[in-house]
């Protein structure tokens, strides 16, 4: 009907029947959206090669090259130098990935995807142009708002429109494509790092315009999410747009029992806590107390801590610099190789949480992966402290760091991103996700900013010792997996409002629908929403 308005909605109290069987054509439009994950691997890996290439770091220092053999050692970025470029990304995706937020609700999600991709060509445009510092660090931090947009928004993007028995595995896609992008861009620092020219690392930048081009287009043919709509109050847009995803006709009862739950749902939602002007909405992440699981101050907890501990595993370590590290061991010729087998490790490991993260959940996969990573670090730290200069043991603490990849890549890597998209509900989803994602970068800039001056050899110099601060915090995340993270395997967005309302982290798993938002609201006796549950819901839609 004209103004977004629709007449009903049939809706059901069986909680089985809130969601349409699942399609190839919902998987595949709800996977490329994964594609993302590349763009932003690749803008966060190629950095870890460039910042190795000789000619580069003649051009940002001035030191003289040929190098010789005696020379490639100590042939580096100063600390400062190091630090600024790695981190600057990371800051501009911190405050891309809170106005994503606002975005997001305003015009849309695929439209701040959009967005993003363009304020992201820009900055690759003027990091491709630089020739000194200045331009570079002008250009990641640009870069990094557009980053920040789509790593933010892509996840909420996926959660709200994936199947609830796939979504996990397809925002794990996400992760996966994280790491080819990783594995591409580590692929062209390789080919590229021995060219002694400006093309050495313009080459690795330029070729991150394609992944921008080709997500900001393909999202372009991409449904809207229905609970964006649902939200706004564009209720005949929400039905059109489920009935494209699930491949079903609009009248189909389980395209209307799914919208008739997720628009109950989000009314129940507005009247736990009710909109209000701009600043309110954001006030709403923070309210409700610490002590009950389901209110909006544990959700945004959960949410930003999580995103905190992924980057505490240490894992962007390697990714950022490992050839740096790698370098510094003295016992391995070619750290670029080593840099590249990481990463395919990285790749090759991800695809398992396809199936692990649908079949086991998200909790056990957090708690052992945690577990696995730590003594993996703790084994690395102490075989690199014992005999750091014994090339038997170098090649262990290789081989024990690829395993650490492993369980990262098949457990924390996804497991993180799943979760935030799982957790809030809709009228602060959008805003959730930023703060969670915003966490994220505010972690891996701090991170990228402190750790040069704890390995690099002319500051702490700590080498493989560091190895025991990444287990220490490896060991934190261990604790809060098992402690605070729930199991929202197998439930709808909306299931996972209620399982938190009723249940605790420990005792999640054994959590089963009982009933659904739309039955608590009340039907009608033609088994439809109340009306007035539609008409308010089209009323505030209005309202961000």
């Amino acid at each position: 009907m004209p103004g977004g308005a629709i007449a009903e909605v049939t809706a059901t109290t069986d909680v089985d029947r809130i969601e349409a069987p699942i399609t190839w054509k919902a998987y595949l439009m709800c996977a490329f959206a994964a594609f993302g994950g590349i763009y932003f691997g690749y803008d966060s890996g190629y950095i870890n090669g460039v910042k190795g290439m000789v000619y580069f770091i003649h051009q940002q220092t001035g030191k003289p090259y040929p190098v010789t053999d005696d020379e490639k050692d100590s042939y580096a970025l100063e600390s400062w130098r190091d630090s600024l470029i790695t981190s600057i990304l990371s800051a501009g995706t911190f405050f891309g990935a809170i106005i994503a937020g606002d975005l997001a609700d305003f015009i849309g999600r695929r439209y701040t995807i959009i967005a993003g991709c363009t304020v992201f060509m820009v900055g690759v445009i003027l990091q491709t142009a630089s020739a000194g510092l200045g331009l570079i660090v002008a250009g990641r931090l640009i870069a990094g708002f557009g980053v920040g947009f789509v790593s933010a928004i892509i996840i909420l993007y996926m959660s709200e429109c994936s199947p609830r028995k796939i979504r996990g595995a397809i925002v794990s896609g996400y992760q996966f494509a994280i790491t080819i992008g990783l594995l591409l861009a580590s692929c062209v620092d390789y080919a590229t790092q021995d060219r002694m020219d400006t093309g050495s690392y313009r080459i690795p930048i330029a070729v991150q315009m394609l992944w921008a081009l080709i997500l900001g287009i393909g999202i372009a043919f991409l449904p809207e999410s229905p609970r964006y709509f649902v939200k706004r109050g564009k209720l005949d847009d929400a039905a059109s747009v489920l009935s494209r995803l699930r491949g079903q006709p609009i009248e189909s009862d389980y395209v209307q029992h799914e919208l008739a739950e997720i628009v109950a749902n989000h009314e129940y939602e507005l009247q736990v806590v009710p909109q209000g002007s701009y600043w309110s909405s954001w006030a709403n992440c923070f309210k409700g107390g610490l002590t009950k699981p389901s209110s909006n101050l544990r959700r945004t907890i959960l949410g930003t801590s999580m995103q905190m501990m992924q980057q505490w595993t240490g894992v962007n370590f390697i990714f950022y610099f490992g050839t740096t590290f790698f370098k510094q061991l003295g016992t391995i010729s070619n750290p670029f190789f080593i840099s590249l087998i990481t990463t395919l490790v990285n790749v090759c490991s991800t695809p398992i949480s396809f199936w692990t993260i649908e079949r086991f959940g998200r909790r056990p996969l957090l708690i052992w992966g945690a577990l696995g990573m730590l003594i993996c670090e703790f084994l690395v730290a102490i075989m690199g402290t014992a005999q750091p200069d014994n090339t038997t043991i170098v090649k262990a603490m290789i081989a024990f760091i690829c395993i650490y990849i492993f369980f990262f890549a098949s457990t924390w890597g996804p497991g993180a991103w799943v979760v935030i998209g799982e957790v809030f509900p809709l009228p602060i989803r959008s805003r959730g996700v930023a703060l969670s994602t915003s966490s994220n970068w505010l972690w891996n800039c701090i991170i990228t900013v402190i750790t040069p001056y704890l390995v690099n050899e002319d500051k702490g110099n700590l080498g493989a010792k560091v190895f025991f601060l990444w287990g220490a915090l490896c060991t934190a995340c261990f604790v809060y997996a098992y402690l605070l993270v729930p199991e929202t395997k197998g439930l709808s967005l909306e299931q996972v409002d209620k399982m938190l309302e009723e249940t605790t982290p420990r005792n999640s798993a054994r959590w089963v629908p009982h009933t659904t938002f739309a039955a608590e609201l009340g039907l009608t006796e033609k088994g439809t929403l109340a009306p007035e549950i539609v008409e308010d819901v089209e009323r505030k839609g209005s309202v961000v």
